[in-house]
């Protein structure tokens, strides 16, 4: 067998398809992955819509940066101690290799490249990873909650424990209780942030929320809204507000109820301005803004263990398993919330 079926995206035109192409064949450093479970993610959604586009020139692109499977074919020149039928998951991206920080190894990639956006990602048969790029994973841990650590869990991860700095005790805000959000309610309570605040306009994603561990969970239009906040943090205001929702309503709402130095966290992404209404108040509260975008290998590697470890249930974010060939229904679904989906899984 030659061929293999995979989600196809034709960037220019937003066409998208699921249709038979080559295997690849993994070069020096490379391994061929056979694929056992790719999430379905908003930012696919976006890519489809023409709302996200890749970083880097591309015609097509297979999507899916949420992937885990068995390693399959070996490439030449690899480093590790690899072998056909080991369980792994994938990072949602990689280094450029070019630039001095990735060179050197001094320090982030400057230009990193996105699975499934800049290059081919895993909703296919078969998928390639640099092998800089795996991480082995457990027997008892299913390839369905491995394969979306990498950022439905790692990123609100990540922008919790890294960009928001959260420590115990303090009060935390999470705007958009979707599939980011969702697990930012876990990992905020793991963190131990208390009280936990969910916002989300829809009844179904607070009920969510406050099964997922919130200890309240508020509507972002009613009336009440500041004071709710002001009563649940004995009147200090949220030490991290972090949107996930990616939406200016969000962060013109967070800002005003921040506490004394509080922090507000952009993890979902939007091309739309971002503005401060009273930035007086912003300013004198001393206050900030920090962007935030996807993980690091750490965060994923981090991840496995606390699943692995049982620290971490990630069984009630698994929506539905859906065939490869669906992928189109599948994107359909989440676009439209049909059944309020936290991840659907595609099976090749």
């Amino acid at each position: 067998m030659n061929t293999m079926l995979a989600g196809r995206l034709h960037v220019p035109s937003g066409a998208f398809r699921v249709e038979e192409v080559a295997i690849p064949v993994p070069g020096p450093g490379e391994v061929l992955i056979e694929v056992k479970a790719a999430g379905v993610c908003l930012s696919d959604v976006h890519l489809i819509d023409g709302s996200l586009k890749p970083f880097v020139p591309i015609e097509e692109v297979t999507l899916g940066h949420e992937v885990a499977g068995v390693i399959h074919t070996l490439g030449s020149d690899l480093l590790g101690d690899w072998s056909p039928g080991m369980r792994v998951v994938l990072q949602a991206g990689q280094g450029c290799g070019r630039c001095d920080d990735c060179r050197l190894r001094i320090g982030t990639c400057v230009e990193p490249l996105t699975r499934g956006l800049d290059y081919d990602g895993g909703w296919a048969q078969y998928t390639i990873a640099r092998e800089d790029t795996l991480a082995l994973i457990p027997d008892h841990l299913p390839f369905d909650q491995a394969a979306i650590i990498p950022d439905a869990v790692s990123t609100p991860y990540s922008a919790i424990v890294t960009t928001g700095e959260v420590r115990p005790a303090q009060a935390v805000g999470v705007w958009g209780v979707g599939g980011l959000g969702a697990h930012g309610i876990q990992l905020a309570r793991l963190a131990g942030a208390a009280p936990v605040i969910a916002v989300d306009p829809l009844p179904s994603a607070r009920e969510r929320a406050l099964a997922f561990g919130a200890d309240l969970a508020l509507d972002p239009v009613d009336p009440g809204f500041a004071g709710a906040v002001h009563q649940a943090t004995a009147g200090l205001g949220l030490d991290v507000a972090l949107d996930f929702a990616g939406a200016p309503a969000v962060r013109e709402q967070a800002a005003t109820v921040l506490g004394q130095n509080g922090i507000m966290v952009l993890a979902g992404l939007t091309p739309h301005p971002l503005t401060i209404t009273d930035s007086t108040q912003f300013s004198w509260k001393s206050n900030q803004i920090r962007g935030h975008f996807g993980s690091g290998f750490r965060d994923l590697h981090q991840l496995i263990r606390l699943a692995s470890a049982g620290r971490l249930d990630l069984s009630p974010s698994i929506s539905a398993h859906i065939p490869l060939t669906d992928a189109a229904e599948a994107v359909h679904r989440l676009q439209n919330k049909i059944g309020d989906p936290i991840r659907l899984i595609l099976v090749p």
